[in-house]
C-alpha cells in the first residue's frame, strides 16, 4: 500500500534504496529502481553517482519523478550509483536529512544510503559530539559516517564492521566510494535488501541492490539473492566479495513488510508478498468467519487480504470501495463543513454495490483508528445493512523502533482498548484480528525468526528492551530516549 493512504490510520516506512555497479546508465537505472520504490517514502529522494575517479549528488525534497528529470540526470554520471527514496517523521522533513548523505573524510569520498533505525544513536551522537565531531544532520545515519571516519582500519570494509559493530538496530546499508559499491546488513536482518544481476552493454553483468525484488522486474534484471545478516556485499571492479562482520544474532526480520509495507508482487525474506498476504485473509475467514453478502477491501492495502478472505469464505469478493490515485500533496476544504472530507477525498463507496448489503471491510491495520472509524460511517451512509470489520493482523499495542514511523503507545488504539472496545469506537457490527499465531503460519515462521514486537511489546535489542521495562516501572511513556527516527 502506498503511505499516501490515509495518514492517521497507518504506519509509513521509511526508505527505500537502490544501488548499480558496473553500468554506463547508472544512474538512469538507479532513478527507475526508486521509482519502483516509491511506495516505501514520498518526502525527499537522492542519487550519488560514480565516474572512477570523483562522487556526484543531487537530492530534493518531493517525488522520484519529479526530483530527477532528464537534465539532473545528465550531471550524474558514470558507472555506479546508488540512490534512497525517504520518508521522513513529522518535524524532520528538512533538505538537509535527505539522502544518501555523503562526506569527504581520511576514507576518501563516501556516500551512504540507510532504511532502518538505530537505538542507541543518541548515545553515540552525544559521545562524538563530545569528541568534537560536529553534525549536519538529525538523522542516525550520520553516526554511522562519523564512526566509519573515526576508525583505524586501514580500508573501508574494516572501517565499516568496526562502524556497524558499534550500533543497535535496524539497517540496510549501501555505501559507495569513486571504485566500490558495498550493501550491508544488519545482523538480525530486520529490513530487506537484495541482489541482482543485469547485462551491461560492454558484455559484462552490471550488479544491483534493491530494498525489494519489484525494482528489478522494471529493469529486467534477475534476482541473485538476498544480502544475508550480518553479511557486507563488496562490489568492485574484480568482482563481488561477500564479509561476515558480525557474529551471529537471532534473526528478526519485519513482518510488517508482508503484512503491509512490500509491494505484493515483491519477493521479501525469500517469499512472495502476495501468497503471505492472500494466507493472511485465508486464516482471518478461518479465525473470525461471519454470515455476509460481499467481502470489501479498503484500497490499496487490504486488496491480497480480501482476496485471501473471499476465497477461503466463499463469500464474494466486491470492490465497494474506490480509491482515488491522484491526490495531490495539498487541499483546500470548503468552508462549508462536508463529513469525513479529508477520507472522501481517497475513498469512496460504491453505493450500488453495498446499499441494503451485510459487508466485510478488510484492511491490515488499525493504528489510531480515527480512518477506519469514518469508513465504517462511510459505508454505513451508504446504506450497508451491516458492516464487519476484519484486520489481517493482531492488534498494535507498541510503537516500532526498527525503522518504522509508528505513533507513540497512547495514541496506538490497541494498547489501552479491547476489541471490544476498539469495535463500539469504530460502530461496527463486529471486528476480528488475525491471531498472533495466524500471523506467523501466513509467513510460515516456524521458528520465530520474525520480529512482532508492535504485536506483543517484546523487543529483541537489550537496549530498547531495558527503557520499556525501566519507564513501565516509572509509570512513565514507553518512549526509549535512545531513538532517533531516522533512516
Amino acid at each position: 500500500m502506498n503511505t499516501d493512504y490515509i495518514s492517521d490510520d497507518h504506519f509509513h516506512d521509511e526508505c527505500g534504496v537502490f544501488g548499480v555497479f558496473g553500468h554506463p546508465e547508472a544512474a538512469n537505472l538507479t532513478y527507475l529502481g526508486l521509482y519502483a520504490l516509491q511506495h516505501r517514502g514520498q518526502e525527499s529522494a537522492g542519487i550519488v553517482s560514480s565516474d572512477g575517479h570523483d562522487l556526484n549528488v543531487h537530492r530534493a525534497m518531493g517525488e522520484v519523478e519529479e526530483i530527477f528529470i532528464p537534465s539532473v540526470l545528465l550531471k550524474l554520471p558514470g558507472h555506479s550509483a546508488i540512490g534512497h527514496t525517504r520518508y521522513s517523521t513529522a518535524g524532520d522533513k528538512a533538505i538537509l536529512n535527505a539522502q544518501p548523505i555523503m562526506i569527504d573524510c581520511n576514507k576518501g569520498k563516501i556516500a551512504v544510503g540507510h532504511n532502518g533505525n538505530l537505538t542507541n544513536a543518541a548515545d553515540w551522537r552525544r559521545k562524538l559530539e563530545h569528541r568534537g565531531s560536529i553534525f549536519q544532520t538529525n538523522s542516525d545515519t550520520e553516526v554511522i559516517v562519523h564512526l566509519i571516519a573515526r576508525s583505524q582500519a586501514r580500508n573501508l570494509s574494516g572501517a565499516l564492521g568496526d562502524a556497524l559493530n558499534q550500533v543497535e538496530g535496524a539497517y540496510s546499508l549501501l555505501v559507495l566510494t569513486h571504485d566500490e559499491l558495498y550493501a550491508v546488513r544488519d545482523p538480525r536482518g530486520f529490513r530487506p535488501l537484495v541482489l541482482g544481476k543485469l547485462p551491461s552493454p560492454d558484455g559484462q553483468d552490471a550488479w544491483v541492490v534493491a530494498s525489494e525484488t519489484c525494482a528489478f522486474d522494471l529493469l529486467d534484471a534477475t534476482y541473485v539473492r538476498e544480502v544475508e545478516p550480518g553479511e557486507m556485499v563488496r562490489i568492485s571492479r574484480s568482482g563481488i566479495e561477500s564479509i561476515r562482520f558480525s557474529p551471529p544474532k537471532p534473526h528478526q526480520y519485519c513482518i510488517f513488510e508482508h503484512v503491509y509495507f512490500s509491494r505484493p508482487d515483491s519477493i521479501i525474506f525469500g517469499r512472495s508478498v502476495t501468497h503471505s498476504r492472500e494466507m493472511l485473509g485465508r486464516l482471518l475467514a478461518q479465525e473470525h468467519p461471519v454470515e455476509a453478502d460481499m467481502v470489501v477491501p479498503i484500497p490499496d492495502s487490504g486488496v491480497p487480504a480480501a482476496i485471501g478472505y473471499s476465497l477461503e469464505s466463499k463469500i464474494p469478493f466486491r470492490m465497494g470501495l474506490i480509491r482515488n490515485h491522484y491526490i495531490g500533496r495539498t487541499f483546500i476544504e470548503p468552508s462549508q463543513a462536508i463529513r469525513n472530507f479529508g477520507v472522501k477525498l481517497k475513498l469512496n463507496p460504491v453505493r450500488e454495490l453495498v446499499a441494503g448489503q451485510r459487508v466485510v471491510l478488510v484492511d491490515d491495520s488499525i493504528v489510531r483508528g480515527t480512518t477506519s472509524r469514518k469508513l465504517v460511517r462511510m459505508m454505513r451512509d451508504a446504506g450497508a445493512k451491516e458492516v464487519h470489520m476484519r484486520i489481517s493482523c493482531p492488534p498494535t499495542i507498541s510503537p516500532c523502533y526498527y525503522g518504522v514511523d509508528t505513533p507513540t503507545r497512547e495514541e496506538l488504539i490497541a494498547s489501552s482498548n479491547s476489541p471490544e472496545q476498539i469495535r463500539q469506537y469504530l460502530g461496527a457490527d463486529s471486528l476480528g484480528y488475525l491471531s498472533l499465531d495466524g500471523l506467523k503460519r501466513s509467513v510460515n515462521d516456524t521458528q520465530g525468526k520474525f520480529c512482532t514486537s508492535c504485536y506483543t511489546g517484546n523487543y529483541p535489542t537489550d537496549l530498547v528492551q531495558l527503557e520499556v521495562r525501566e519507564s513501565s516501572s516509572n509509570g512513565k511513556t514507553i518512549e526509549p530516549v535512545t531513538v532517533v527516527h531516522e533512516t
